[in-house]
């Protein structure tokens, strides 16, 4: 930490005091059984942290879901974050993320086959879901985001922690980043360090291992798979990350809470990058896109002109109908998953199913 953000952090203490204060209370209140947490006659799993930012909850869920799918009937539910709609909605294949939230919409349009519902009542969405007809009914409802809502009580709780920022390294809000205290990982049955590098050093997987100290414990990293156009129809040719090497200059547009990865990626690539960095969930204007349009007028014009951005801020992209017909031919997304480390997948499997039959 640089004596900046030392400086701001110690500033802002006795606020996040006050913060964690608040926030214990209401633990305690669920803990003593006064608030009501209501628990389901089917397996409810609950992705989530207790940091804010991105921990990697989006490509974890779609993990779960491919692991799921084939064998039992799936529904996933989030809070649908800076949706225009109220309520409980599920989301169709044409649901924008103005109606539904850009991860939903990422979901649905990633498995149609399953159930996908937003509601910021995590109670009532559950509730609507299990009313459906037998054949459409879920048999394992995937709570996205969901380790504060404590009106429900998840059959099983997975908790994720970015490896760059380690929940046990952290400060409450609004000192730093964590939602509630340290101490609130003992709700987690399962906790998945994210975003690891590709090789971790014994000593430091020990050291964390015993900073967390959760019997499973798992390790992870994103694994980036070849760029996609976001209109196929209108791309001028397909793209792979080998190809844009060869490129002139790329333009990274980005609206979520943790775009390094991200950018590091592209730049290992290619350094010759352009980045405009958006906050996370940002609903893109005509004030936005014409801004960042004079960045992708500046490129070379006699080479391939890309713009690149993740697959969540492509969700709210494609539902603009101000978007300049020249980026359609020239915007592509990288699409992500989760891989885990130290050939840790197979026990995390056969732990997922287990809970389920055991549900």
């Amino acid at each position: 930490m640089n004596r900046k953000n030392a400086f701001v952090r110690f500033v802002l203490t006795p606020f996040a005091y006050l913060y964690g204060f608040a926030v214990w209370f209401r633990n305690r209140l669920f803990d003593l059984k006064i608030l009501p947490s209501r628990k389901y006659d089917v397996p409810v799993i609950c992705i989530g942290n207790i940091t804010a930012g991105g921990t990697g909850k989006t490509p974890f869920t779609e993990y779960l879901i491919v692991l799921l799918q084939k064998q039992v009937r799936i529904a996933s539910l989030s809070r649908g974050y800076k949706r225009n709609t109220k309520g409980f909605v599920r989301v169709e294949r044409n649901s924008t993320a103005s109606e539904a939230g850009d991860e939903a919409c990422q979901i649905k349009q990633k498995f149609p086959a399953i159930q996908v519902a937003v509601d910021g009542n995590r109670r009532r969405g559950i509730e609507h879901l299990l009313s459906l007809p037998s054949g459409d009914r879920p048999e394992v409802i995937l709570l996205d985001d969901a380790m504060q809502h404590r009106y429900v009580t998840p059959s099983l709780t997975i908790m994720l922690t970015d490896y760059h920022n380690l929940y046990y390294k952290d400060a409450m809000l609004p000192a730093g980043n964590l939602r509630e205290s340290t101490k609130g990982a003992i709700r987690a049955d399962i906790i998945i360090v994210t975003k690891c590098p590709d090789m971790i050093e014994p000593n430091e997987r020990r050291l964390i291992e015993k900073n967390i100290a959760c019997q499973r414990l798992y390790f992870t990293k994103i694994k980036y798979h070849p760029l996609e156009a976001l209109f196929p129809s209108l791309a001028q040719h397909p793209c792979s990350l080998n190809e844009i090497e060869e490129d002139g200059e790329l333009l990274l547009l980005t609206g979520i809470a943790n775009p390094q990865p991200f950018i590091e990626k592209i730049k290992s690539y290619n350094a010759r990058i352009r980045v405009r960095q958006f906050p996370d969930h940002h609903r893109f204007t005509p004030a936005d896109i014409k801004e960042v349009n004079v960045e992708f007028q500046k490129m070379t014009a006699t080479q391939k002109k890309r713009i690149i951005t993740t697959e969540k801020d492509a969700m709210r992209l494609k539902a603009l109908t101000f978007l300049p017909d020249e980026w359609k031919a020239a915007l592509y997304y990288l699409p992500m998953s989760v891989e885990f480390l130290f050939g840790q997948g197979e026990n995390f499997n056969e732990n997922i199913i287990e809970h389920i039959k055991i549900n």
